[in-house]
């Protein structure tokens, strides 16, 4: 997509700004991220597996039955016991993966106590929304055998668009410290850039990321009341103004475009079709393996892993699709940042400072692109910033219907 929309620009020379090869650390831990993320998807869908082997998670119910003897307890003794369980086996992957790793490859400030403090606080967080979750969705499946796919995909729509709202003011401030700028002169010229953008009264966040790793980011969370623009304080020490200023931009056009609007919609229509597929298949191995899987009916809480094994198999087969959509919305929040600061210069550099401090490979091969690019490649971002200025020609912008300007 990208390449198409470059390959239709008027030739023109807006930076010139070089694309670094990845480094040889860089390709290390690009091609061991891969391996990596193969290993993760695997594991995703054989935990699951495990506790349908000779009937675990029948027993694992009928004890939870036994100790909760009401339909609400049960289901919570049981989530307990199999959180208990799955975060257990996942411990060592997940902790090679985001402590050992990050380490090795100099990414990563965080102390050991910190990682399991930050890891026992995800695991309380997963714990209790899935309570809540699994108690609605199961409620639904016993009432509705044959249209609690439907209802379900209402209702975790509905959910998301919940935890949107509270994530920023309740989840979030559980990891990190969030706060305003330090760098009151930088917030001025931010707070500027938002109210050029149309963005009154906006709010940006600075957040304490450098206990944790050196990797830079900025995102936008939540929306309506709740909506901010997040920036890690590595980022502020390790990039200069001008280049904050787009990445600042870029997750403006993130708002102002409505993204996040967009992806509940995408995830609306996404879990409905998912649901779909795992209330066909699940009823069709349920009639198969009964005996085997050590339950008689879906809406019994121990077809837990069944139904979490077939909705990560979808949703593996999803992806694609959903890094597609991510890439283009990424890239039109590219061309906002660019369109409201008309800074090609800065913004290249910041995708190089990306590259550096994050270990990115900037040519990424297909496989990469398909099953882990959220992003477009940091080659055609920067190939992008150097290319695309029609402010120089007097063109049209695209996005200069939202722009405010002076008087």
């Amino acid at each position: 997509m990208l390449d198409l929309f470059l390959s239709v620009m008027p030739a023109q020379e807006c930076a010139q700004v070089a694309v670094p090869e990845a480094t040889e650390q860089a390709m290390r831990y690009y091609n061991s991220g891969n391996i990596l993320w193969v290993v993760q998807q695997i594991w995703s869908l054989g935990v699951p597996l495990l506790f349908l082997v000779n009937g675990f998670t029948g027993k694992l119910a009928t004890f939870s039955e036994n100790l909760g003897k009401k339909r609400y307890f049960t289901i919570v003794i049981y989530l307990i016991l199999f959180i208990a369980i799955y975060t257990l086996l996942n411990l060592p992957l997940d902790f090679y993966s985001s402590y050992i790793r990050e380490h090795a490859y100099g990414l990563s400030t965080q102390t050991l106590g910190r990682w399991f403090d930050q890891y026992a606080k995800e695991t309380l967080v997963t714990l209790v929304s899935s309570i809540v979750f699994v108690w609605i969705f199961y409620a639904l499946l016993k009432k509705s055998p044959h249209r609690w796919w439907f209802y379900s995909s209402l209702v975790s729509t509905g959910i998301i668009f919940i935890m949107a709202f509270i994530q920023p003011i309740w989840i979030d401030p559980l990891f990190n410290q969030f706060g305003p700028m330090k760098n009151k002169q930088l917030e001025q010229k931010i707070l500027g850039l938002a109210s050029k953008a149309g963005i009154e009264h906006g709010r940006v966040f600075e957040v304490d990321k450098s206990q944790d790793t050196k990797t830079l980011n900025a995102y936008v969370v939540g929306f309506g009341s709740t909506n901010r623009i997040v920036l890690w304080d590595t980022t502020i020490k390790q990039m200069t103004p001008d280049e904050i200023l787009f990445v600042m931009g870029h997750e403006m056009g993130h708002y102002i475009l409505h993204h996040v609007w967009q992806l509940i919609i995408c995830f609306a229509v996404l879990s409905y079709l998912i649901f779909y597929l795992v209330y066909r298949v699940s009823n069709v191995w349920l009639r198969r393996y009964q005996k085997q899987l050590g339950f008689k009916y879906l809406y019994s809480i121990a077809s837990v892993p069944l139904l979490l094994f077939l909705a990560n198999a979808f949703m593996f087969l999803a992806t694609p699709i959903i890094n597609d959509i991510s890439r283009r919305m990424e890239h039109e929040a590219d061309r906002f940042g660019l369109e409201i600061t008309q800074n090609n210069q800065a913004a290249a550099e910041a995708f190089i400072a990306l590259q550096h401090q994050n270990l990115a490979n900037p040519s990424p091969g297909i496989f990469y692109t398909l099953w882990r690019g959220t992003h477009p490649s940091l080659r055609e971002r920067i190939e992008f910033c150097n290319s695309y200025c029609p402010w120089k020609e007097g063109q049209h912008l695209k996005y200069a219907k939202y722009f405010k300007t002076d008087g």
